[in-house]
């Protein structure tokens, strides 16, 4: 049986009293600069109400599709979304942003994207040789190859038949036992889960290189 995935965020200054004195230079403002993000070697932990799952990424393999994820569970986008596709010995999907709120039926769940501009963006396929075994996440799309926007999924179970159809750019390296659990949660027909399960936050990290 063929499976389908469909896809498919004040600072109080005090004034100080003091007495008149000689007019001081004023200060130059510091100037910050932010290091660029080493998307290579980031973890990310979905806090989910079921436990912490921990993911590592192919930057290697689907550069842009870790960029994407990275960059926007950095600014909390998926804060609040909901796993609104599980099924047990396939996967686990989430990252529609329609799920923070009850569903409406003119966008229901599993069809909203990262929207910017009033245009949902959406990445071109990264295929690349990775294996979808049992831990690696890949993201969701339409029929569109192109069209994978913030939907993701973890494969709970080797899924060789989604090789090169679907961009793998990362790989579970703890919690894996929390994606069983969630894929094992009672499901009704569309295989939502009837109790939500959301990942609360998304924690990033920077692994040590190894370089």
């Amino acid at each position: 049986m063929k499976k389908v995935i469909l896809a498919l965020t004040l600072l109080c200054a005090i004034p100080l009293l003091a007495a008149p004195a000689a007019k001081k230079a004023p200060r130059k403002e510091k100037s910050v600069s932010k290091s660029p993000r080493d998307y290579a070697n980031t973890l990310a932990t979905l806090q989910t109400d079921m436990g912490d799952i921990t993911l590592k990424f192919f930057y290697d393999k689907a550069p842009h599709h870790v960029q994407n994820f990275v960059d926007l569970a950095a600014s909390g986008f998926y804060d609040g979304t909901m796993f609104h596709r599980v099924i047990p010995g396939f996967m686990i999907q989430g990252g529609d942003p329609n799920t923070k709120k009850p569903e409406d039926p003119t966008h229901p769940y599993g069809t909203g994207g990262n929207v910017v501009d009033g245009k949902e963006n959406r990445l071109k396929a990264e295929f690349n040789d990775t294996p979808h075994k049992r831990g690696i996440v890949s993201m969701a799309r339409s029929s569109d190859p192109n069209s994978a926007s913030s939907q993701f999924f973890i494969v709970v179970k080797d899924s060789n038949f989604l090789d090169n159809q679907y961009s793998a750019f990362g790989e579970v390296v703890s919690g894996l036992d929390v994606a069983d659990k969630i894929a094992a949660a009672p499901r009704a027909a569309n295989d939502r889960p009837n109790t939500p399960i959301r990942i609360k936050k998304i924690l990033l990290t920077q692994a040590k290189s190894l370089s």
